[in-house]
């Protein structure tokens, strides 16, 4: 549901698309320069902008012609407040915001501080786990999303056709992952990304670079996330290890991300248009766009500089959102890890979070502050559920965004049960061979490490293969378990694709009215203000839920069922 648009002018996308650039990355402070993203005034012409900004003292690197923006290299000092002053220049923005701020706050990356919660936990193993269900994967029977969507169910009628494609915009794929592998197209996966060492200042970003170039092959991922949704969206039903929410479609990696999860504007507007030129059905968008974890156009504690740079980023985004939508592309978002109400924000304490340090508290005005992409028009966004159903507590939530939910994992469902605090509330899916060794969850020779073990890492072997999984929870897990069934639902009643032959393709606005239509619907829970004090979290996280059985702040029209999407969806085109 959209119940509001922030715009800061008018919207034009550009009816030619080419991708002139891609893998251009904010510049680290060499030599006192710096890279940013140039967004080009409605109605301006490019040619015009590209003056601009060399009369501002910078280079034009790279083109999006898609989204209208320019990707430049200039002096890092005073660029953006030059630029924009052009009439052809809507604004600008890079990667290093402006201001001093205290250094006590919190650096609240989603996927470190949440979804990882129970590695700094006691976890223990329930009594019991559940046994596999037969004809699903040998480890299929501990992922209880699986089964809440009812995949067990579709697959019987409809598992995915490789004629579907989905892209995994996030930290990478590992391609070469036994149960990815199968589903993983390699001709049109793309990484936009450069690596990023260390930030202006000194501090640790990515790390040294794994690759010469410092540009990862586009089959891999040094975090772990992307490849965690992946497995979810699409593992194969191959016999071994897990398999996803639909095991027969194309995997495809769109990578945005850099290795240590910061995801920047330029390489995901990229990311987005390529997506939509080469024929994606479906998104998978589990993030937000980094500094800012609420843009917003005229925040008073927002310097001239940082308010251009958020504007930029709204109009910019929300472009290549709509160009995706035209082209096609069902857009799935995580709703966030945050535990507040959308359309109810609190202080925004957590940006800019780039370069480390950087942080200011800011009040947050609903009517002009956006969390992207989940608050951008096209895009579904999904709520995160425990294995009881009940909202995690970390879930933000409200009538405002929530537009579906999905089972995401929560570490402290089912209080007072054996099942409170372990493991097997999470999310299990895939996990890079690389990842683990790095994080010390395996040893050289591959054997699951005790910090692995505790950690619920498992590993599966057929023969020489061998296989790793770990368990994680966020909206982030929420959103591929919807992608999925997204995805499903293209496979069941998409038709040929004469843009692209060889694939299938349904309108978006038709493959959102199937998933809401066919959610199983859920009541807000009594009394409708939950607290999660018992679970051990402070009064912040108490959550109200507004709305009726149709349709509410915690569930949106409710979960989503591959089965009833599949069997039941055609009604609804």
């Amino acid at each position: 549901m959209r119940t509001r648009r922030i715009v800061p002018s008018a919207l034009v996308v550009a009816t030619t698309a080419a991708l002139l650039a891609t893998g251009t990355q904010p510049a680290t402070g060499q030599q006192g320069t710096a890279d940013f993203t140039v967004v080009v005034e409605d109605g301006a012409s490019a040619d015009a902008a590209k003056a601009a900004v060399v009369a501002a003292g910078g280079e034009v690197v790279g083109e999006n012609t898609a989204v209208g923006t320019l990707t430049v290299k200039a002096p890092a000092e005073g660029f953006v407040q030059r630029v924009s002053a052009s009439d052809a220049v809507l604004g600008a923005t890079g990667l290093k915001p402006l201001g001093a701020a205290p250094t006590d706050l919190p650096d609240n990356r989603e996927w470190r501080e949440v979804e990882r919660e129970h590695l700094g936990a006691a976890a223990q193993s329930p009594a019991k786990a559940p046994d596999a269900t037969a004809g699903m994967d040998p480890l299929d029977g501990g992922l209880w999303g699986l089964k809440l969507v009812r995949s067990d169910k579709a697959r019987t009628r409809q598992a995915g056709d490789k004629r579907v494609y989905v892209g995994i915009l996030d930290t990478g794929v590992d391609g070469n992952h036994p149960d990815i592998a199968p589903n993983f197209n390699r001709e049109l996966s793309r990484n936009f990304t450069i690596d990023i060492p260390t930030d202006p200042n000194g501090n640790e970003v990515d790390g040294p670079c794994e690759f010469r170039g410092c540009v990862d092959p586009d089959d891999h991922d040094d975090n772990g996330h992307g490849t965690h949704v992946a497995g979810t969206i699409g593992a194969a039903a191959n016999g071994f290890g897990i398999s996803g929410v639909a095991p027969n479609v194309s995997l495809v990696n769109i990578r945005g991300a850099q290795d240590s999860g910061y995801f920047f504007l330029q390489p995901v507007v990229d990311a987005i248009t390529y997506g939509a030129d080469v024929g994606l059905d479906v998104i998978n968008m589990s993030f937000y766009i980094d500094p800012w974890y609420m843009n917003c156009i005229d925040n008073p504690a927002d310097s001239p500089q940082a308010r251009i740079e958020q504007r930029a980023t709204i109009t910019a985004v929300q472009r290549a959102l709509n160009y995706a939508h035209r082209k096609g592309v069902t857009l799935i978002a995580a709703g966030g890890n945050n535990h507040e109400d959308l359309g109810n924000p609190r202080s925004d304490a957590q940006s800019p979070n780039y370069p480390a340090g950087t942080n200011y508290t800011r009040t947050i005005d609903n009517s002009k502050c956006l969390h992207l992409p989940t608050e951008g028009e096209h895009v579904i966004s999904v709520s995160s559920l425990g294995p009881s159903t009940a909202k995690a507590d970390y879930s933000n939530w409200g009538t405002e965004q929530t537009d579906l939910s999905a089972p995401g994992g929560w570490f402290r469902d089912g209080f007072g049960t054996p099942w409170y605090r372990t493991n097997e509330n999470l999310i299990r899916s895939t996990y890079p061979r690389n990842v683990a060794l790095a994080e010390g969850n395996i040893d050289e020779a591959g054997n699951v490490t005790p910090k692995g073990q505790a950690a619920g890492v498992a590993k599966y072997c057929a023969g020489t293969t061998c296989g790793y999984y770990q368990y994680l929870q966020g909206t982030s897990m929420a959103a591929p378990h919807a992608a999925g069934v997204a995805a499903l639902v293209v496979s069941e009643y998409g038709k040929k694709d004469r843009s692209h032959p060889g694939t299938l393709t349904l309108s978006p606005d038709k493959v959102e009215k199937v998933l809401y239509k066919t959610a199983t619907q859920r009541a807000c829970p009594f009394p409708r203000t939950v607290s999660y004090e018992r679970e051990g979290r402070p009064a912040e996280f108490t959550a109200t839920c507004e709305g009726d059985t149709a349709f509410n702040g915690f569930y949106g029209h409710g979960i989503v069922d591959a089965y009833g999407a599949v069997t039941r969806g055609g009604s609804h085109i």
